[in-house]
């Protein structure tokens, strides 16, 4: 069905315009096959492989967020871990590295905050540290403060101090 309507406006200008009527059908006939599904690319494992199942662990995405080294004494590293949970939420670990035998071994690690407490996205964008300041002191302080999102701000420090090695909270 097909009309022109043509209408004058008080200024004289003449608009002229074509409706078509369109019918559609949504959804099956009765008769006719079911809509196929989409496509399950797992559906068809390639040569040796079987389809993987949900209940596999997946690895945990990290990004390194922070580091700095102290001559030879300490190196630290912040660390945001995604949750294997909540696509959205992260952990931060702070790591603590001595230097031994002309190589860096970890000698210890805490989380900064909670598990799962951080946002995945601003911890792993710009700006996201706020405060990330250490020293070769002994006990070394430590204090860390990150991102919450961009319209909240920053979070409260957290101080730590290194101690021989080890990570004692403040």
């Amino acid at each position: 069905m097909i009309k022109n309507l043509r209408t004058l406006t008080g200024w004289g200008v003449v608009v002229a315009a074509t409706v078509t009527a369109v019918t559609a059908t949504i959804g099956a006939t009765a008769g006719g096959p079911p809509n196929p599904s989409p496509a399950d690319p797992q559906a068809r494992p390639t040569a040796g492989q079987g389809k993987r199942t949900q209940t596999e662990p997946q690895p945990a995405e990290h990004r390194q967020i922070a580091s700095s080294v102290l001559d030879e004494d300490y190196k630290f590293t912040l660390t945001a871990l995604r949750s294997r949970t909540d696509p959205l939420a992260a952990s931060v670990r702070l790591e603590v590295f001595t230097f031994e035998n002309g190589a860096w071994r970890e000698s210890d690690r805490a989380l900064v905050g909670k598990a799962d407490s951080w946002f995945w996205f601003p911890l792993t964008g710009r700006h996201a540290v706020c405060e990330f300041s250490t020293s070769g002191a002994e006990p070394a302080p430590v204090a860390v403060s990150l991102l919450i999102t961009p319209s909240i701000g920053c979070s409260p420090t957290e101080d730590f101090s290194i101690d021989n090695g080890r990570i004692v909270p403040a």
